[in-house]
């Protein structure tokens, strides 16, 4: 499994935590110095079932500062992709990618019930 986080972010934090409790194997990844390409954004988007818009971290200061909130709804998926692949820290994070799903945002019930 790949996990894709930001060691100073405290949920990040606790999805490692968790993962480590149980016992996970995982490749980490550091979501800024080394961030996800447009490619496999898109990959993972679309393995998640999930809107694009929750692959944003819509509360963190980048988002903000950009006025993305205003401006994502008149984007295509292609520029809002290449958007997030230009900085790790629009990403939504943590990301865990395993075999057969792609969680973003640490929600212990959801990433219980993918690694069962």
């Amino acid at each position: 499994m790949l996990f894709l986080w930001y060691p100073k972010c405290t949920t990040c934090q606790k999805a490692k935590r968790f993962l480590d409790e149980r016992g996970v194997s995982y490749d980490p990844r550091h979501i800024k110095e080394e961030n996800p390409t447009a490619d496999e954004l898109r990959t993972w988007w679309q393995a998640s079932g999930l809107p694009l818009k929750r692959f944003f971290n819509t509360s963190g200061l980048q988002y903000k500062a950009l006025g993305l909130k205003d401006k994502l709804p008149a984007m295509s998926e292609e520029e809002q992709l290449e958007l997030l692949a230009s900085d790790g820290m629009l990403v939504k994070r943590p990301i865990l990618v395993g075999d057969g799903f792609v969680l973003a945002a640490f929600r212990q019930g959801e990433w219980e019930e993918a690694l069962k």
